[in-house]
């Protein structure tokens, strides 16, 4: 229990410092170059940037300190998941964005925030951490993948 906590405090911290990356490019990128009254779909791809660059420190963030012990030692089969579950969340910020912006109509810098870097940050990050633990960086399937690596390597030689 006691590891779990500290593991949920990681990444917590970790999806801290994603939050204020995406929250600062988003909120970057629709103030300039895709601004609403530039660009009709700005804030939808604002989000979408903000968010892969999000991804990007965040899986290093999670692949370095949060799930250190139970990291693959196929970094790259691991980033691919990560991805994916990422992805997963990015849709739920983007859906609760698309709903208030173009559903709702709530179209300020402060609703589009609200919408999806506040409701859809909290859905997704859910989301993303049940995914993360019993999927990603599952113990059993890291010890697996790492007990058969050096195994893979013996026999390639």
């Amino acid at each position: 229990m006691r590891r779990l906590i500290a593991q949920l405090a990681r990444f917590g911290v970790v999806g801290a410092v994603g939050f204020v990356v995406d929250l600062a490019v988003f909120n970057l990128l629709r103030a300039t170059v895709l601004s609403p009254d530039e660009v009709h779909s700005g804030p939808f791809w604002a989000k979408v940037v903000s968010t892969v660059v999000a991804i990007v420190v965040n899986w290093l963030g999670n692949r370095y300190w949060t799930f250190r012990h139970q990291r693959r030692s196929v970094a790259a089969k691991e980033g691919v998941e990560f991805l994916v579950v990422s992805l997963g969340g990015m849709v739920i910020s983007l859906g609760c964005l698309a709903l208030s912006h173009y559903v709702l109509g709530f179209t300020s810098a402060l609703a589009d925030n609200v919408s999806g870097n506040g409701i859809g940050l909290v859905l997704g990050t859910a989301f993303r951490f049940w995914l993360y633990k019993v999927w990603v960086y599952h113990p059993d399937r890291a010890e697996r993948e790492n007990a058969a690596a050096p195994e893979r390597s013996r026999t390639s030689v």
